[in-house]
């Protein structure tokens, strides 16, 4: 017997792929939905279909009681109201009957004068693009409020973990693995949030399954690691099969590739999560998962940076 019949709303992203295995690996009935299946998730179905059409979503939702939006444009393809249109799409084919909607935020909703983000505190945007992410957070609010849909925002720091690409480790962090070389961004001494995919992918699962005890708009934040430069860099030089020249990152480089990259250009506009002490904390959340939740720091980053070793063939 099944826990239930989930849909994943784009199952090819980071975080589609890895909530589809934890979904499956807890017993759930797992759909898929993406325009193709790029990253097979063995036990869960797949529908192929478009995110621009209301009617591909519906048919891939179906009669899943839970939906993980896990749907994402292009990082500098969010303004002109895309996004805004995006959301009020999967709002749309969510359709009545109940559902519940989980979506991942992030902290771009939060200012860097704050230093500790709990779900009850006001989210006041220092950028357009943290604007957009509150306005979309609006609209599931109030879709909660006034449609037939239970809506979990589980929000989290940056994503590190396997089989993941376009991330920090692929674009900055281990971009020259094969040189021997690891380039760590932040600033000395203050910390960085970050969340290990398996392990976001099994609180999406663990919120799911507890969704009937909860309120019809949920705010979650996933504390997940919360590290400094220096703690990031021991924990990869451990990991690592062969000796690494560290060193820090260069944050004006995002800079000088934004005159031509457009996603460059986006992601350096967003340096103050860098500058600035921002932990997620969350004591509903945390009793919700357990004591003990959490791959430990040094096994997540093992299993993110050893692959990047092994493809290049240069284990020891």
């Amino acid at each position: 017997m099944t826990r239930g019949k989930v849909t994943i709303l784009g199952i090819n992203g980071h975080i589609g792929h890895h909530v589809a295995k934890a979904f499956v690996a807890a017993g759930w009935q797992v759909t898929g939905f993406g325009r193709a299946n790029r990253h097979p998730v063995a036990g869960a179905e797949f529908v192929s279909g478009d995110a621009d059409s209301v009617a591909d979503m519906r048919a891939a939702i179906g009669d899943s009681q839970v939906v993980v939006n896990a749907l994402n444009l292009p990082y500098h393809q969010w303004d002109r109201g895309r996004m805004e249109a995006q959301t009020a799409r999967v709002i749309e084919a969510m359709g009545a009957g109940g559902k519940t909607l989980l979506f991942p935020g992030n902290i771009y909703n939060y200012g860097h004068a704050s230093r500790v983000l709990t779900p009850d505190l006001q989210q006041e945007p220092p950028t357009p693009r943290g604007e957009i992410r509150k306005r979309v957070e609006a609209m599931f609010r109030h879709a909660a409020q006034h449609d037939d849909m239970q809506v979990i925002i589980l929000r989290a720091g940056d994503f590190f973990g396997p089989e993941s690409s376009g991330d920090w480790f692929d674009l900055v962090i281990l971009r020259e693995a094969a040189k021997r070389r690891a380039a760590i961004p932040g600033r000395r001494g203050v910390g960085h949030s970050w969340a290990y995919l398996p392990d976001l992918g099994r609180a999406f699962e663990k919120l799911a399954w507890h969704r009937k005890e909860l309120a019809a708009f949920e705010n979650f934040h996933f504390a997940g690691d919360y590290v400094t430069p220096e703690q990031l860099t021991t924990a990869i030089v451990a990991a690592a099969p062969v000796p690494l020249k560290v060193s820090s990152f260069p944050w004006i480089i995002l800079s000088v590739l934004g005159l031509t990259n457009p996603i460059m250009r986006e992601v350096s506009k967003m340096g103050y999560l860098w500058q600035k002490p921002m932990a997620l904390e969350d004591t509903r959340l945390d009793a919700i998962l357990g004591p003990d939740f959490g791959t430990p720091f040094g096994e997540a980053i093992a299993a993110t940076v050893q692959p990047y070793f092994a493809m290049q063939s240069m284990a020891a």
